[in-house]
């Protein structure tokens, strides 16, 4: 089974413009394009011919062509180029100046809760100390349960008299 034949699609440029022709599949070499361009398809050319001119980087990246140093627009641009330095170097210190208080003030913080730290830890061992020793002085003066052998009154017991 034989394929139709493909249209062999040729390109020519022509004043910075390619072109491309369709043309049969045939035995004989294809022929120049005739110079009146009629029944072409234009495409327009999105890179330049020159390889050279543009280095292969893209427009934005491109230089742009550096204006005369003695130019208004150089000088104005130069101006405003060193007003934003400026004032991104004063954001830049204002930051600074801003992170530094900030640190100086968490330490002052921090030095205050460490001595608040210190004072609770003492009072806390104070309020145990006293805890424990009430707990003790309790525990001495409880009676030991009635009918057991050997117990003594205790010293603060009063008379059954109601006294």
């Amino acid at each position: 089974m034989s394929r139709p034949p493909q249209p062999k699609l040729t390109t020519a440029e022509h004043n910075g413009v390619s072109v491309i022709q369709s043309q049969a599949h045939t035995a004989a070499p294809p022929s120049p394009p005739p110079p009146a361009l009629t029944g072409l398809q234009q495409v327009p050319q999105l890179l330049p011919t020159d390889p050279s001119s543009a280095g292969g980087k893209s427009p934005s990246k491109m230089k742009k062509p550096s204006a005369d140093k003695d130019s208004d627009e150089y000088r104005q641009r130069r101006e405003r180029n060193n007003l934003a330095v400026k004032k991104s170097r004063m954001r830049s210190k204002q930051k600074a100046m801003d992170t530094q208080q900030r640190v100086n003030e968490l330490k002052e913080e921090n030095e205050r809760l460490e001595a608040k730290i210190k004072l609770l830890s003492k009072e806390l061992s104070v309020l145990k100390d006293l805890f424990l020793e009430h707990a003790h002085n309790l525990a001495d003066n409880v009676q030991p349960p009635a009918g057991a052998e050997g117990a003594s009154p205790a010293p603060n017991s009063t008379s059954t008299n109601g006294q």
